[in-house]
């Protein structure tokens, strides 16, 4: 069986890249493949990447206010690319309100700092799986 892929990326002005690195790092040591995109990314960028890259799952590191409006953009984007792609974001600015919004656009899972890794590593597993699943259908 073939390990998890998951696409890593910052969007935006936002410059955080600890919380992104040590996720990847997490990932990695639970012997998924991890692509880190990088910062300045838009939800266009990350879209046609990750697609490209047939990413299981895409995951944004969440460290400024604009995630409200760029993580559904992103969703958007892999919708209107005809990609059922979920992303899960993280990060140190998300509200249990604004956790909410995100789930209402679309987002499949959402973390807070306070996260612990082995149910970011469960639930890429278990979104990977389900996907896979899907396109084997």
């Amino acid at each position: 069986m073939s390990r998890e892929f998951v696409a890593l990326a910052i969007m935006g002005i936002d410059q955080h890249e600890n919380g992104a690195v040590a996720i990847a790092r997490i990932l990695r040591e639970s012997q998924m493949r991890v692509e880190y995109f990088g910062k300045f990314q838009t939800p266009a960028s990350v879209a046609e990447r990750a697609i490209a890259e047939d990413a299981d799952v895409v995951g944004i590191s969440c460290h400024s206010w604009e995630y409200m409006t760029l993580v559904p953009q992103l969703v958007a984007e892999l919708r209107k690319l005809g990609s059922d792609m979920p992303v899960i974001i993280g990060g140190s600015v998300i509200t249990p309100e604004d956790a909410g919004k995100m789930r209402a656009a679309g987002v499949a899972a959402v973390f807070s700092t306070a996260m612990d890794g082995e149910k970011v590593i469960e639930c890429v597993r278990q979104l990977s799986m389900s996907r896979r699943k899907q396109q084997a259908i």
